[in-house]
């Protein structure tokens, strides 16, 4: 049948052309998404570090993604930065995979992040904050006694090195903003330690498990400084991941992680930490946490 110069196709001819047409733009879209998928298996899994105690860090963290590579079969690259609260907006942007956080930054934001595994120090998921004054100071018992001072706190997402002192003080009827000549942040526990003895400071708060390792690693810098009072027990900063991580790679970070105690090159690397190894994570560690944190936010504006 004609209509002016065209010829009409028969109606299956045309539905037929159609099919045809649906079936190769599906092909084309599929060979364009291989490569994508390719990406992702093929893309390094990204684990996100702050400031650590170790002498040599970048060796260390080099050793350590070695190790991990060759266990899960995935490239493997760390990233650092100098403050909590630039790794956990990155992971809270899903630009890392993985993170070693502050169980502060974990409390806060628990909905976003997913437990991976809990450090064991001493054979315990657990550490304290510590008090440290010089060592020459053989009287200052509590944060009341360094009234008028000048205070080294670590970071301000930090539970041992800002959390916990303030609610210490807090506790015990005292301002945390007016009780100081002088505070500032350090931005690593090593860094307050050295404040302290170097005499920069008269007063700091540190993690205790970052302390007890600086006193096996570098005992002529924690020997000038005296541990004053010790806190309560809190839930040792956790491992984490983001919340929408692969499954499979959740658990294949977590069976790594949890088996170093079990390799022999694992064991190396945790003797470095001075851990003893990753357990799975409970997440009742954590409540203490929580609980001072409401204690803390009802009483006073905590620094950003």
């Amino acid at each position: 049948m004609e209509h002016g110069c065209r010829t009409l196709e028969p109606a299956t001819e045309l539905v037929n052309r159609r099919r045809a047409l649906r079936q190769a733009a599906g092909l084309v879209l599929a060979g364009l998404a291989l490569p994508v998928r390719g990406q992702i298996r093929n893309r390094a899994i990204r684990i996100g570090t702050t400031a650590v105690i170790l002498n040599d860090q970048v060796s260390f963290l080099d050793e350590w993604a070695r190790y991990l590579q060759e266990q899960i079969g995935r490239q493997v690259s760390f990233v650092h930065r100098g403050r909590y609260r630039e790794i956990t907006e990155l992971l809270l942007r899903d630009e890392l995979d993985f993170a070693w956080v502050c169980g502060y930054p974990y409390v806060s934001h628990r909905q976003a992040m997913r437990l991976l595994a809990v450090p064991l120090y001493q054979g315990r998921p657990l550490y304290r904050s510590y008090l440290i004054v010089p060592s020459h100071d053989v009287k200052t018992a509590s944060f009341a006694d360094l009234e008028g001072g000048i205070f080294a706190y670590s970071d301000p997402n930090s539970n041992s090195g800002f959390l916990v002192p303030q609610y210490e003080m807090l506790r015990a009827g005292l301002d945390p903003l007016t009780l100081f000549r002088k505070s500032f942040f350090t931005y690593a526990h090593g860094k307050v330690v050295a404040a302290v003895a170097n005499g920069i400071a008269h007063g700091g708060a540190v993690d205790g498990y970052v302390w007890e390792t600086l006193a096996l690693r570098a005992p002529e810098l924690t020997r000038r400084t005296r541990v004053a009072a010790k806190s309560d027990e809190y839930g040792f900063p956790p491992l984490v991941a983001r919340r929408s991580i692969d499954e499979s790679e959740f658990r294949g970070m977590q069976k790594v992680l949890t088996g170093m105690p079990d390799n022999p090159a694992g064991q190396s690397l945790l003797k470095q930490l001075n851990l003893d190894g990753f357990a799975l994570p409970e997440e009742h560690l954590f409540d203490g946490i929580g609980r001072i944190l409401a204690y803390v936010s009802t009483r006073q504006r905590l620094v950003s």
